[in-house]
């Protein structure tokens, strides 16, 4: 019988016990208890208990599934879940597949009744203990919200993080943080409000910054999703009564009285983002935040700042973006060779006796600007499309497909000569170690300066022999090429019967990128 142990560790630390010692606790414990001595072992390290999305726990329910063992053991119970729905989902998973479940610190065996229902007992309080504990966090949050203390971190622009001194209820000397102004950077922000009001759009002012040559303090162009997070950002905002009825509203929670909310200062939201491991960090629903008065001066008025975020609610549900449509074969190919962007599509009128309209391809920078980072021309969509489908179908046609042999038969032949190549330093190993052991049988002291030297040589010549080792993936490119040189036949015999997804597919199938400098296309194949 086979067995699986699982083991798991929050973070990677020495502290705890680690995943290798509580896979040698579950050996042991398999060994002398259900005669196993053959194990898949599943390790994840540096992850929550509270997420099923753990790489090494997604594979070892798809090996559940296809009953690649019938015993899973784990140290402790909260190794494999801190969740009672993850948790109920695996035992009913390995329950139908026939397979058993062990805790070894808990002793909970899924063979008998008793063991289920204790199991499922224990889960629930392991779980108890993580909202437990997420909750004692949000309570510690909600007392520092109430200081308006910057809490670390990247400060937003505009402000500075410096240290305050202040006496505790014990009398005490402390130490916090606040935001402190920086003069320039403010009336910058100041100009990103009040333009984005007069234009109600964040490609207008992307495009507005970079003509007056507005940067942010990277000296950077502002693009649009650094416009729209200083815009959504409430630390501008100064905390009077329209924010607060505003916040009240949304369901956040406030840390503050009202009378705080007298536009003194500026505000300080806490618990504002969703951080995990692997995953991109998103804005929390606004009723999860905590609002508090900060320490810091608001430039911006409740009035504008709650008007900023109803028009960014508002622009958000606009018509799709542009070139997703089933018109520009190119698009999220072709860039500017002039300043790197990519080209974006444009659309013109329409065309005569259909539903379509002309497009073109338009370098990004040169758009966003208006002509003042790039001036490359703009490249007519249909003939590009067309051009790009011919200029391929040319290089196919004459002589690319013996190219790709050539290649080909290069990496074969280097496969063979690694083969030659690592064969002989097999053998030569082999050869050291029975001089090794003639070594031990042989007590002249002749015969072991001969045979010491021999080992050294023979030593110097497999170094020389790795140094000629080719340590590329032969076979994988060999493969890949294949693909490559199939995909081009095809697309010679298909491409012009094929729908438009199809030829979209096999274009970025064959072509790496393809490159525009006003003039002239530049098509590079992978």
């Amino acid at each position: 019988m086979k067995g699986a142990i699982y083991s798991r560790k929050s973070k990677f630390t020495s502290k705890g016990e680690s995943t290798k010692n509580q896979i040698e606790m579950c050996k042991e414990y398999a060994k002398n208890h259900f005669n196993i001595n053959e194990f898949i072992i599943y390790e994840d390290e540096g992850f929550s208990g509270g997420d099923a999305k753990r790489p090494e726990f997604i594979k070892m329910l798809e090996d559940a599934k296809k009953n690649k063992f019938k015993i899973l053991i784990c140290y402790r119970l909260d190794r494999i879940s801190r969740n009672i729905s993850d948790f109920s989902n695996l035992i009913e998973l390995l329950q139908n597949n026939g397979i058993s479940f062990v805790s070894i610190r808990e002793q909970f065996d899924t063979s008998t009744p008793m063991g289920r229902a204790m199991m499922y007992i224990a889960s629930v309080f392991a779980q108890l203990e993580r909202e437990t504990i997420a909750e004692r966090i949000k309570d510690n949050m909600l007392q520092l919200a109430k200081t308006g203390r910057w809490l670390g971190g990247k400060t937003p622009t505009g402000y500075e993080s410096k240290p305050i001194t202040y006496i505790d209820s014990n009398m005490k000397q402390k130490k916090m943080f606040k935001l402190s102004p920086i003069e320039e950077e403010l009336k910058i922000v100041e100009k990103i409000y009040s333009k984005y009001i007069e234009f109600q759009s964040l490609s207008k002012l992307e495009t507005y910054c970079i003509q007056k040559g507005i940067k942010s303090k990277n000296d950077k162009y502002f693009t649009k999703y650094t416009l729209k997070t200083i815009l959504t950002n409430p630390v501008y905002a100064k905390a009077d009564t329209d924010i607060y009825n505003y916040f009240l509203e949304k369901g956040a929670q406030i840390a503050s009285s009202k009378s705080k909310f007298n536009g003194d200062y500026g505000i300080m939201a806490y618990n504002k983002k969703n951080v995990k491991k692997g995953k991109s960090v998103k804005d929390k629903d606004i009723s999860e935040w905590i609002i508090a008065v900060g320490k810091h001066k608001g430039i911006i008025s409740g009035k504008d700042w709650i008007l900023v975020q109803n028009n960014l609610i508002k622009n958000k549900s606009k018509a799709p973006r542009q070139g997703t449509s089933n018109t520009a074969l190119l698009s999220g190919l072709i860039k500017c060779k002039k300043c790197g962007s990519f080209l974006r599509v444009k659309y013109g009128s329409r065309i005569k006796g259909c539903n379509e309209r002309y497009h073109y391809y338009v370098c990004n920078n040169k758009e966003i600007s208006r002509g003042k980072l790039c001036n490359i021309n703009n490249l007519v969509g249909r003939h590009a499309d067309e051009k790009v489908a011919d200029m391929l179908k040319e290089m196919i046609k004459n002589g690319i497909i013996d190219d790709i042999d050539k290649i080909k038969k290069d990496l074969k032949n280097e496969e063979f000569q690694n083969k030659k190549i690592l064969k002989k330093i097999n053998e030569n190993k082999l050869t050291i170690q029975n001089l090794l052991e003639q070594l031990k049988q042989n007590k002249s002291e002749i015969v072991a300066k001969y045979i010491f030297s021999e080992i050294e040589k023979i030593d110097r010549e497999n170094e020389n022999l790795k140094s000629k080792l080719n340590n590329k993936t032969t076979e994988d490119e060999i493969f890949n090429i294949e693909i490559l040189k199939n995909t081009m036949i095809k697309f010679l015999n298909t491409y012009d019967k094929s729908s438009f997804n199809q030829k979209r597919n096999m274009l970025k199938s064959i072509i790496e990128k393809i490159e525009w400098d006003g003039e002239n296309l530049y098509i590079h194949i992978l």
